[in-house]
């Protein structure tokens, strides 16, 4: 019988990613003592990415995760490739200074580049797309993203379009855009089958992931560290602490550091090939550019999988149909007759600066996490700066390492109603277009 976790018994949540996952793991749970190089704390994106890097090399590697294989966000998110992190180039200039903003604009497109690889070199099921499109409602929202068009090409990359009224039309069945850009290097994939697929890879290089495992604590001494479950512990040469939002308490200096958020998904009901085209003809992902954004795009059987809205603090809304059924119906009026097969809610990992923290803790324990909501391709490429590091070379590692981190205001007992202030402003001008 599984060993009762956060998560319950580890089970996933009911979502249309659990439903229709690819593959059906018998999961082994961690039992007595166990030896590796390389001990990855988590089975979401970042942990996978270290780890699958890491036994590429050639290193033991043991994974323990206390739920399931990708339970958290890597499981539960839009299954947007989205390029950049959440803070804009431009912001990390201004904090961190040009020469920063030029390490970090020189690899924004690299986690994407990984995700592509593994999944034609792995032979990863996960009805993997490419382009996803940047949505404007106002004119301003369309001059926001010619800047960011300049921008990123100051930065060598080339891979946007602008899209004006008409333009948009042809790849959203919808009348409500004032415009958009395409980022031909982005896409779209089933999240739960891309993680799923990872932690199969790995295992096909030797690695060992033990799930339904929650990690109680972290130890390190002189030559090696152990990670320490219920019934078993893992020692190694290093730890790699990939919990990001449901990492918990167990390595207390992390906790301040970010704060979980939770965002809300739906599914549609079956459309239906002709239904599902005249939504998204070209097949492309969506997300508009409000501070509160909603982001959609087709699943492989023609439905419709709508996300938005957050709640800091990662608790879960009411209802979260009764959330979102008034952005879908806003943005597509013509489903007002469809049912929501699927309802689900999970928690990213925010950082008050919006910039990703990587470090470490002592000289054994490495830590990644704080995408802010851009995660899908942030992980996967902090995870192989991870790896990087664990095999010596510190180049990237540092160089993020170095950035200064912000705690929240009003510290872990008030982060989230302070947060939720500033959000209520930014949703204000959302309404007011500005």
């Amino acid at each position: 019988m599984a060993t009762p976790t956060y998560a319950g018994d580890g089970s996933y949540p009911p979502s249309y990613y659990a439903a229709s996952r690819a593959i059906i793991r018998q999961p082994v749970t961690l039992k007595g003592e166990v030896k590796a190089d390389i001990c990855v704390v988590g089975a979401g994106y970042s942990g996978l990415s270290a780890a699958l890097h890491l036994a590429e090399q050639g290193f033991k590697v043991v994974v323990v995760e206390g739920a399931s294989i990708g339970w958290g966000a890597s499981g539960r998110n839009g299954g947007q490739v989205v390029n950049g992190l959440n803070a804009s180039l431009d912001t990390i200039g201004r904090r961190y200074g040009e020469q920063t903003a030029q390490f970090v604009g020189g690899m924004v497109q690299e986690g994407a580049g990984i995700i592509y690889d593994w999944v034609e070199r792995y032979g990863i099921d996960c009805d993997l797309r490419r382009g996803n499109i940047y949505a404007a409602y106002t004119p301003q929202h369309l001059r926001e993203l010619e800047a960011k068009q300049t921008l990123w090409r100051k930065y060598g990359m080339d891979d946007h379009e602008m899209l004006d009224k008409a333009a948009i039309r042809r790849h959203i069945g919808s009348t409500v855009y004032e415009g958009g850009m395409i980022d031909h290097s982005g896409g779209h994939m089933h999240p739960l089958n891309l993680a799923l697929g990872e932690a199969k890879a790995l295992e096909g290089l030797g690695g060992v992931i033990y799930e339904n495992s929650p990690v109680i604590k972290v130890d390190q001494a002189a030559d090696q560290a152990t990670v320490r479950t219920a019934h078993g512990t893992v020692t190694a040469n290093a730890v790699l602490v990939c919990g990001n939002a449901y990492l918990g308490n167990v390595v207390p200096e992390l906790t301040a550091r970010v704060m979980p958020v939770s965002t809300q998904m739906v599914a549609t009901a079956p459309l239906g090939k002709e239904r599902a085209e005249a939504l998204l003809p070209t097949g492309m992902c969506v997300e508009d550019v409000r501070y509160i954004l909603d982001y959609f795009r087709l699943s492989a059987d023609h439905r419709l999988i709508f996300g938005g809205g957050v709640v800091y603090g990662g608790t879960d809304p009411a209802d979260v149909i009764a959330k979102l059924r008034p952005n879908i119906d806003k943005v597509f009026p013509q489903l007002a007759d469809v049912k929501i097969d699927y309802a689900w809610s999970g928690n990213f990992a925010l950082s008050f600066s919006r910039v990703p923290q990587l470090g470490r803790l002592g000289d054994k324990v490495y830590f990644a996490h704080g995408y802010s909501g851009h995660g899908v391709t942030g992980s996967h490429l902090f995870g192989r700066i991870l790896a990087e590091a664990v095999r010596g070379d510190l180049t990237r590692f540092d160089t993020f390492a170095k950035l200064p981190w912000i705690p929240f205001p009003g510290g872990r007992m008030f982060r989230a109603q302070y947060s939720t202030l500033g959000s209520w402003w930014y949703a204000l001008k959302d309404r007011l277009g500005l």
